[in-house]
């Protein structure tokens, strides 16, 4: 990681730890935070919710009821860099990641990104509860 992304996650770490303090919501932290960051919605959500990447993973793996095979820490750093590097995530692994952050799985798109998505699984984004 770069000194300035670094720095970044530093901010990031420091706004929503104060935030959640303040009874903001992850939906509205992570909405502050991307005034200042310009990264995709997935890992600012990570950070409103105030979690490492091997935080999310281990989590990740509990929802899903894995042991490691579900999902690594360079995966989810592919899923954040996406759509610019990197990989979309699965329905699935939005689904299970919007349950650890604790939003819904359309949140952690842009509206671009949500339409890469076939019709019935934009459906399934836009309806599936946290």
């Amino acid at each position: 990681m770069s000194e300035t992304g670094y720095q970044t996650l530093l901010d990031c770490r420091r706004r929503s730890r104060y935030l959640r303090q303040h009874d903001f919501t992850i939906d509205q932290i992570a909405t502050i935070l991307a005034l200042d960051h310009p990264a995709t919605p997935l890992r600012l959500y990570r950070h409103a919710a105030g979690l490492t990447a091997t935080q999310t993973v281990n989590a990740f793996h509990q929802l899903a009821d894995t042991a490691g095979a579900g999902l690594r820490e360079s995966r989810l750093y592919d899923y954040e860099n996406w759509p610019t590097t990197g990989r979309r995530p699965s329905p699935y692994a939005l689904r299970l990641l919007a349950r650890v952050y604790g939003t819904r799985p359309v949140c952690l798109l842009t509206p671009a990104m949500l339409t890469t998505y076939a019709p019935r699984d934009q459906d399934a984004l836009r309806r599936t509860d946290a």
